[in-house]
């Protein structure tokens, strides 16, 4: 059997499940957002799963990752938002996937694609209500949105949704969500007078469905909690019951006494106070592990923490096997587990330390693990490999 020195289970399992309690909690369909690789947790495992929980829509940043998804079988409403001038959204408009314009020149992209695939496109319209980012400018909402219905008169498409992204709903007190709710409300009756009437209106994101009733409208796109995240750290109530799908483990490489005064890793930023043991963890930046955490982060050995010492290397880094108190029960070949179930670390705990959010931390992962897709409720006390689909992360 083989063994892998690195890798990052993902428990199908745990997306069903908290896409059905999402969907229990919010009483809205609800769009689980696969994008990135499906935070990274796996695009099209995970969509599936997320099917089979009776997730209404699926969302992706780019034409391509829902491409990738009608190439891999699924027939479901599948929402894009970003693109760049030039390119191709034909494939996506004969797909029927659903599309989306912030400007003129967007209609006239999809327009162009809709002549070339000979079939009318599903158009979604995003207006920026404060994010200050993608989506339409209030000033040009009124022109994108008559621009937009006059197509939808011709047939060049039908208008399904209408939509915008909220800035700060993780922090549920902030008045911006109040001022964006009613720029939206404000935006979904210009439409109305133009005569649009599209199938779903939505603006909330996880922690604005879970957090802000008012803003659910007709469906919630959920992104970071289908994967059994917190999206707004120390507002939701633990009895949500949402169950983080990822963990992330690897094997020691090597494990060696450290003598008083010993220093560790490039720069010599951690010199041992007393003789110790530690270990070689062999994934580094090249895997995603952020450089940030050297001496700030920790992980889990032998049922207990032990804290990163030194700079994170590109292909591995050091624990403090000694402080951790394990030294002694640990050898080469011993399991590691960077995020895992308690008492292994936490996402959250890896942002902490290193000043970013739980969403960095796990998107980013990848380079030479092993991803294993597994389909049961508990995750396994094992790295030997697990039966189900293993990808390539």
């Amino acid at each position: 059997m083989s063994v892998e020195r690195a890798e990052i289970l993902v428990d199908l399992a745990a997306v069903r499940h908290n896409v059905r309690r999402l969907a229990e909690v919010t009483a809205t369909p609800v769009m689980v957002v696969v994008k990135a690789d499906a935070y990274g947790h796996g695009m099209v495992a995970c969509a599936r799963a997320a099917r089979e929980a009776g997730a209404a829509w699926l969302g992706v940043s780019s034409l391509r990752e829902a491409e990738q998804l009608r190439a891999a079988g699924d027939t479901g409403r599948i929402l894009a938002w970003l693109t760049v001038p030039g390119e191709d959204w034909t494939p996506a408009v004969a797909a029927g996937v659903d599309v989306t314009a912030y400007t003129r020149a967007d209609l006239d992209a999809v327009g162009a694609a809709v002549a070339a695939a000979g079939v009318p496109a599903r158009l979604q319209l995003k207006v920026d209500t404060g994010l200050s980012r993608g989506g339409a400018a209030l000033a040009d909402w009124p022109d994108l949105v008559a621009a937009a219905r006059a197509g939808e008169a011709d047939g060049r498409w039908r208008v399904t949704g209408i939509w915008s992204h909220l800035a700060c709903a993780d922090e549920p007190e902030h008045p911006a969500n109040a001022a964006q709710e009613a720029a939206f409300r404000h935006a979904l009756a210009v439409a109305e007078a133009a005569g649009l009437e599209p199938e779903v209106r939505h603006l909330a994101n996880s922690a604005g469905a879970l957090l802000r009733p008012s803003a659910r409208f007709d469906l919630v796109r959920c992104g970071l909690a289908s994967y059994g995240l917190d999206p707004a750290p120390g507002h939701l109530d633990p009895a949500l019951g949402l169950r983080p799908a990822m963990t992330v483990q690897a094997r020691l490489a090597m494990v060696k006494p450290l003598g008083a005064g010993e220093a560790v890793s490039y720069g010599h930023t951690w010199r041992a106070s007393s003789a110790t043991t530690v270990g070689l963890v062999p994934v580094g930046y090249a895997e995603g592990i952020p450089r940030a955490a050297g001496n700030r982060a920790e992980v889990e050995v032998g049922g207990v923490r032990a804290p990163i010492r030194g700079v994170v290397c590109m292909d591995q880094f050091v624990v403090d096997l000694g402080a951790a108190g394990a030294g002694s029960a640990t050898a080469p070949g011993d399991r590691v587990v960077l995020i895992g179930p308690a008492p292994a670390p936490s996402a959250q705990e890896w942002a902490e330390a290193c000043g970013t959010i739980s969403y960095e931390i796990v998107t980013r992962l990848g380079g030479r693990f092993a991803r294993h897709h597994i389909d049961e409720p508990d995750e396994p006390d094992e790295l030997d490999e697990p039966d189900g689909e293993e990808t390539t992360a």
